[in-house]
């Protein structure tokens, strides 16, 4: 559910060209060259793993002490087709940096092909210090969607500081469904189109850049506070499968002042985050929580000011010692204006959050609002005993709001379905992860990523 410009990354607005440069170099300095010991096998993202594991989370991590199989994951099995003969050789050096396939497929992009390269490591020698992680792809889709990213999330030594950042360039096409949760709206005829309860889709085509930077600071274990930046651009924005005046996004941009064919959401971040998750991409224990507070500023570009307020929480139970693979885990998210005007398509929503992976059953922004809250519950569990497959049942709600009479909480959209899970890395818990789900109005489909949805 990324996107990325068809217009060139170096024709981006002089105004950030030089952010530009800046986060191209520290991903360059910190992440080529890198040692022996951040190889293609232990990639791990920035709350994974410490140096000093304790016991009982390194039995957690590994298969039981009476099995009589080990996890295995996709390059077992090339290397079995392969050269099935072939012994591990100990002596072979190590890439810091690894390629994979960057494959996914949803109702709201199509499918997508592309490349992703991730590199980890840790920095000094505090045993208790995360691994710094970054990361970069380019893809396509069957929707004429092009995406390129870069991101990184680096812990200095001992955690004291935490940057994380991301800039990304796109060209996008985004389905919209109108305003609020399918609550039709008895006003005005414009009022109705706004509402959309019938579900219509229409199609916005746009250009798109980012660029965020945040940097927290420790002041507990696991607990952190930060403040950074963030400049949300989108322009040539344009429907063109319809040339009717009366479309939920003119309706909704000439209501609240916003110019119909560009505009720019520049703002201050503060947030404050706890994290004691085993691993980022497939947890077994832990919570993670992050509460944060967003104020554009007209002042920094922003078209107009807001002030908005986001939440994510996430919890994980493992249900059982001999196979902790068998999980219960549960997500909420919400983001809520406080003050002041969004843009129509910065509005939260279905899939808005920051991985946009919620709402498994519907396209993004199937439904959204000013206010948005969010809940799912996953069962997680293997299939076979290597781990090879896994599979997952889960189940997701939602609410929002429209300002022409509904409020949230007021009315609910729920989703659910059933996944398989492949194995592509056992030493970072990568799965391949094919989902169908399905929700109201006849929305369902298939959804196709690496790693867990939260």
């Amino acid at each position: 559910m990324k996107f990325t410009p068809h217009t060139p990354l170096k024709t981006y607005s002089r105004k950030f060209s030089g952010l530009i440069i800046v986060s191209r170099i520290v991903f360059s300095i910190l992440f080529l060259g890198l040692p022996e010991y951040a190889s293609a096998q232990v990639n791990l993202p920035s709350d994974t793993l410490k140096k000093d594991t304790t016991v009982a989370d390194t039995a957690l991590l590994q298969p039981p002490a009476d099995s009589s199989y080990k996890h295995y994951d996709v390059s077992d099995l090339l290397r079995t087709i392969l050269h099935p003969k072939a012994k591990p050789n100990p002596l072979r050096k190590k890439s810091g940096i690894t390629l994979m396939p960057n494959v996914a497929y949803n109702p709201s992009i199509g499918a997508q092909i592309g490349i992703k390269a991730v590199a980890g490591r840790i920095l000094g020698k505090d045993p208790n210090t995360f691994m710094s992680v970054a990361a970069t792809s380019a893809s396509i889709t069957t929707k004429g969607i092009i995406y390129v990213y870069l991101s990184h999330n680096v812990f200095t030594p001992g955690n004291t500081w935490n940057l994380q950042g991301s800039l990304v360039a796109a060209k996008t096409v985004t389905p919209d469904f109108g305003l609020g949760i399918g609550q039709v709206a008895t006003g005005s005829e414009a009022d109705r189109i706004l509402s959309n309860p019938d579900r219509k889709g229409y199609v916005l085509h746009a250009e798109y850049y980012n660029f965020r930077e945040k940097i927290y600071k420790q002041i507990r274990e696991n607990l952190f506070v930060g403040a950074g930046v963030s400049f949300d651009i989108r322009r040539n924005i344009e429907d063109r499968q319809t040339t009717d005046e009366l479309t939920p996004y003119n309706i909704y941009s000439d209501r609240y002042g916003f110019d119909r064919d560009k505009y720019m959401a520049n703002g201050l971040l503060f947030n404050m985050q706890y994290t004691s998750r085993d691993n980022q991409n497939r947890a077994y224990k832990g919570i993670y929580a992050d509460a944060g507070v967003r104020i554009n500023q007209t002042w920094m570009g922003s078209s107009k000011s807001a002030v908005q307020i986001s939440t994510d929480f996430r919890k994980y139970w493992s249900l059982s010692a001999r196979n902790p693979e068998h999980v219960l885990a549960f997500w909420n998210w919400g983001s809520y204006l406080v003050s002041g005007a969004l843009p129509y398509l910065e509005l939260p929503g279905t899939g808005k959050d920051q991985s946009l992976r919620s709402g498994r059953g519907y396209t993004i922004a199937y439904f959204k609002g000013t206010k948005f809250f969010y809940s799912e519950v996953e069962y997680r569990f293997p299939i076979t005993r290597n781990k090879f497959l896994s599979g997952v049942t889960f189940f997701n709600i939602e609410t929002t709001n429209d300002n022409l009479g509904t409020k949230i909480f007021q009315k609910w959209q729920p989703a659910g379905g059933a996944g398989l899970r492949v194995l592509f890395n056992k030493a970072t818990r990568t799965n391949l992860c094919l989902d169908y789900a399905f929700g109201k109005y006849g929305a369902k489909g298939l959804f196709l990523g690496l790693n867990e949805a939260f």
